[in-house]
């Protein structure tokens, strides 16, 4: 069981079309794994509640996983990368990547995604487009990734598969 938190980001507030449909996107493909959600929340495009957010959702040990969505465009208030660098400690820079390689298969725009992924304490972080479109393409893409990622990141490397240890 992967416990995972889902952050969103976005100035709209919760009853934003495009939040609820993104986070029911997040959680369809969460569903075919063994991640547990048990954390939902959202928060203002505001670099400081987010970075704030992303340490009490880290430090709290609850969390194996916290998904964010939104705040990784271009626009200047667009800050989740930024405050996602300020509290993690390693970076996890594959992860991002291949969302971007994958993504641009479908939507060349997808080069200007600018999220990024890393670990603090025992939990990975991972930065998600903020629409549904991007947010399918870009956590299908690494969802068989994060089991092995979450069993090394806690230490449980024996249940981690032979190939991914070699």
């Amino acid at each position: 069981m992967i416990r995972t938190a889902i952050l969103a980001i976005n100035d709209e507030g919760a009853s934003s079309p495009r939040v609820i449909e993104t986070v029911a996107t997040i959680r369809r493909l969460l569903e075919k794994g063994p991640f547990v959600e048990v954390d939902y929340q959202l928060v203002p495009d505001e670099q400081s509640l987010i970075r704030s957010k992303l340490r009490v959702l880290t430090d709290n040990d609850k969390n194996d996983l916290i998904l964010t969505t939104g705040g990784t465009g271009l626009l200047t208030k667009e800050r989740a990368p930024e405050a996602t660098k300020e509290v993690i400690e390693r970076e996890v820079p594959g992860l991002a990547e291949y969302m971007r390689i994958v993504g641009m298969k479908n939507n060349s725009r997808s080069i200007l995604f600018r999220g990024v992924c890393g670990i603090r304490r025992n939990t990975l972080i991972v930065n998600l487009p903020g629409g549904p479109k991007g947010v399918y393409d870009s956590l299908r893409s690494i969802l068989p990734s994060l089991p092995p990622a979450i069993d090394y990141i806690i230490g449980n490397v024996g249940s981690v598969p032979g190939e991914w240890r070699e």
